[in-house]
């Protein structure tokens, strides 16, 4: 039985309650510390300046990340930040405003074309093979008989131009789906292969071709091309989808400007 004295009436929910709120109290305090691993310290929206990570109780510890496939390791939070150039400027001096692309809007790396740096590695499965690989280099994959096959089927831009010939089919062999069609360029330097994303592919089994809306398709030889022709980096990956993603919005004036 607690001394009256020491209790001081409280009763043993009492008790409980104020343990409850220490705990979710720290629990808190911890979970803001950890949201701040990446993307910290923040940078001001129109000056650039960063700010300070928020002092001891809401700065987490470095921890150290062990990456597969001896990979290294990454330490987080670090002092690291993006260096690059943003290619756009502001349509307006306070914070939030929008940005608008400098030179090649497909090329900015800005809007729905921004795109992070990643590893120059591939992805890999648990193995050590690398996820993503044509149908040429992964010989244990296969295309139903049921499902339409693309390759040797006709690339159209959404001007209904023709860009090429799609060649192969990438595949994610952890996944076990399409992942990218290869799609072959005609040019006068000897034909050209560049990635095109499945999900912005439409098949058109009648017509023996592919109908692409994000881009023109005169803009295909803008894609950017891989190092290696039987691999892709997560770095190409980010790269080749934020063109496409460009495209969307920027592939012709038109889409820049508002429906009303």
């Amino acid at each position: 039985m607690l001394d009256p004295v020491f209790n001081g009436g409280l009763d043993v929910a009492e008790w409980v309650l104020y343990g409850f709120f220490l705990f979710f109290f720290g629990l808190v305090v911890y979970l803001r510390r950890e949201d701040r691993r990446e993307g910290y310290p923040l940078e001001d929206d129109v000056s650039g300046r960063h700010e300070p990570l928020g002092g001891l109780l809401f700065t987490a510890q470095p921890k150290v990340f062990r990456l597969p496939h001896d990979g290294g390791t990454v330490t987080k939070p670090n002092a690291a930040r993006d260096t690059r150039e943003v290619n756009a400027r502001r349509t307006a001096p306070w914070a939030g405003s929008p940005l608008e692309p400098i030179g090649d809007p497909m090329l900015a790396g800005v809007g729905p074309g921004a795109y992070a740096e990643r590893a120059r590695t591939p992805d890999l499965m648990l193995h050590g093979a690398p996820r993503l690989a044509p149908l040429r280099a992964a010989e244990d994959f296969y295309l139903d008989k049921h499902d339409p096959d693309p390759r040797g089927m006709i690339v159209v831009g959404a001007d209904n131009a023709e860009a090429g010939t799609v060649s192969d089919v990438w595949v994610d062999r952890s996944e076990y789906l399409i992942r990218y069609l290869e799609v072959e360029l005609p040019g006068a330097g000897g034909p050209r292969r560049v990635l095109l994303p499945m999900p912005l592919a439409k098949i058109q089994r009648s017509r023996r071709r592919v109908q692409v809306q994000a881009i023109l398709g005169s803009q295909f030889t803008s894609v950017p091309t891989l190092a290696n022709p039987d691999q892709i980096t997560r770095d190409e990956e980010e790269r080749v989808s934020a063109y496409y993603g460009a495209g969307v919005l920027y592939a012709t004036p038109g889409r820049v400007e508002p429906w009303l």
